[in-house]
């Protein structure tokens, strides 16, 4: 029959292992991915691009500067950085997926305009350059690139704000519009037209608007051009200067 003092003994040796199972748990955290990192089965043999829609993927894999003599229980912050560096990119995080592949999820600054008047690597002074919202320049080549972007001639900020909310706003129309001009600058515009005015190119009507127009404001002009069409009017502009009214002006 076991005794009280051999229950206490029993339980006293038993409470040290315990502990050390509890501190080995806690840690695999840390010791986990450095064991896993020695073993070749965990290797990279694949790496995965996801969201990449004007990013080439062997640009952002030669960012990553992986080879398959690396773990993918690496640290991956480096390489995410790295990635993140590409003017292409707004944001990455980099997954594992076991055995052997590196997935790679990216959210792209996305083109908004073609600015008119850039400069190329032999000094061309005509060649176009894409722009994201913030005026930066993508490293996409629109010669080489299906894209079909609004023209501006300059990276205006207000221009691509507008452009930008219109992109996520009201996608439809911003596939129609075909340029954007400050006021003046447009050889379609009208006589007397200021340079706080914007004039937008649709395709069958160039639309003046006030810099600072909203994606919204700007989308009151579609239904009156699809009314306008029905009845066949030929329109010379819409004007969106004045508050809550659509202005047709007819040739």
């Amino acid at each position: 029959m076991t005794t009280f003092v051999e229950r206490l003994r029993n339980i006293g040796w038993r409470i040290p292992a315990v502990v050390l199972a509890l501190v080995l748990v806690v840690a695999i955290p840390w010791w986990g991915p450095l064991l896993l990192s020695q073993l070749g089965y965990f290797h990279v043999r694949q790496v995965e691009i996801d969201g990449a829609v004007y990013a080439q993927p062997s640009r952002i894999i030669a960012r990553m500067r992986v080879d398959t003599t690396m773990s993918i229980w690496m640290n991956l912050a480096p390489i995410e950085r790295r990635v993140a560096s590409d003017p292409q990119v707004r944001s990455v995080a980099i997954e594992r997926k076991l055995p052997g592949t590196l997935v790679v999820r990216l959210v792209e600054n996305q083109p908004v305009a073609l600015v008119e008047g850039g400069s190329t690597a032999k000094g061309s002074s005509d060649a176009m350059r894409v722009v994201d919202a913030a005026g930066r320049a993508l490293p996409i080549d629109p010669s080489r690139t299906n894209i079909d972007l609004p023209v501006v001639e300059s990276a205006d900020p207000s221009v691509l704000e507008l452009l930008a909310d219109v992109r996520a706003r009201e996608p439809r129309l911003f596939a129609q519009i075909s340029s954007v001009h400050r006021g003046g600058q447009s050889s379609g515009a009208a006589n007397g037209t200021a340079r706080d005015e914007l004039d937008v190119a649709l395709p069958s009507v160039m639309v003046r608007a006030m810099v600072g127009v909203s994606a919204e404001r700007l989308a009151d002009v579609i239904p009156v051009e699809a009314d306008l069409a029905r009845r066949h009017a030929r329109v010379a502009e819409l004007d969106l200067r004045y508050r809550d009214q659509v202005i047709a002006r007819l040739q």
